[in-house]
């Protein structure tokens, strides 16, 4: 069964660090774009971040841009989302997502681009 497997949310304060983790299983994504998108209460899921299938590339939403780094390990075929002082909007259940290697140059911060999906992890950020 071909899974991706989120881990590392919880509850924090703002101004905290986080560190979302998302392992493959089931097949390699290792030569696939990766993201992560989140989804807050009562909103639609929206995108946070991408990264090329090499991992030389990122790709940020405005609203996390310099706060939050996505990074990847082929080896481990994983990737992480460090969340640096984070803001209680940021509260949501963050998705990983893998796509096709070109999606990163083509609707990477579009769902509709990606093809698996990880069940998600809840992030919730106190005041």
């Amino acid at each position: 069964q071909v899974q991706l497997v989120e881990s590392g949310g919880g509850l924090v304060q703002a101004g905290d660090s986080l560190r979302l983790s998302c392992a493959a299983s089931g097949r390699t994504f290792a030569f696939h774009t990766k993201a992560w998108f989140r989804q807050g209460p009562g909103k639609e899921r929206e995108f946070v971040a991408a990264v090329d299938w090499g991992g030389g590339l990122t790709y940020y939403a405005d609203s996390v841009k310099g706060r939050f780094t996505m990074s990847r390990d082929n080896l481990k075929d994983t990737v992480s989302l460090q969340m640096n002082s984070v803001k209680p909007e940021d509260t949501a259940v963050y998705y990983c997502a893998a796509g096709p290697r070109s999606t990163y140059h083509s609707g990477a911060h579009s769902a509709k681009a990606y093809d698996y999906w990880g069940q998600g992890t809840q992030v919730t950020v106190s005041s």
